[in-house]
């Protein structure tokens, strides 16, 4: 049975996309720790960041890195933030967090109450970064 991050990557799940290439995804979390978490996902559906190939680890890690540039950017946080835990879905997924400090680690500051006019405009500024970055490619339409 397809996971949750499968079912989203394949649409059969409304996802706000912000990356997307031949290894991986990058969508924002539905419960945002801060503006513009967004979760780096590969399309393999792997259980556990440990039992991933090396290649796919660093192919994971440099997506996240450069996602985190454009949430810096288009937030003006001082720090992009990385955790990998996946005890609620049993799927390898990178979490990727605009950070003004370390309270941002803390599930319980998880928000499930965000407008979607406001996760869709997260998404767009991200989108709207990372293509001013120079990675348009990888950029999906909304």
């Amino acid at each position: 049975m397809a996971t949750l991050f499968t079912r989203i990557i394949d649409g059969e799940i409304p996802g706000r996309f912000v990356w997307a290439d031949d290894l991986c995804v990058a969508f924002l979390s539905v419960g945002p720790h801060t503006e513009g978490h967004s979760l780096v996902v590969p399309r393999a559906e792997i259980d556990n960041f440990t039992e991933a190939e090396p290649e796919l680890v660093a192919h994971l890690t440099r997506v996240a890195q450069v996602i985190g540039r454009a949430q810096r950017a288009a937030t003006g946080a001082p720090r992009a933030m990385v955790a990998i835990a996946g005890f609620e879905v049993p799927h390898l997924h990178v979490h990727v967090f605009p950070a003004w400090d370390e309270k941002v680690l803390n599930p319980a500051v998880a928000r499930s109450d965000v407008p979607d006019d406001e996760m869709d405009s997260a998404a767009e500024r991200l989108r709207s970064a990372l293509r001013s970055a120079g990675h348009a490619d990888n950029v999906p339409e909304a």
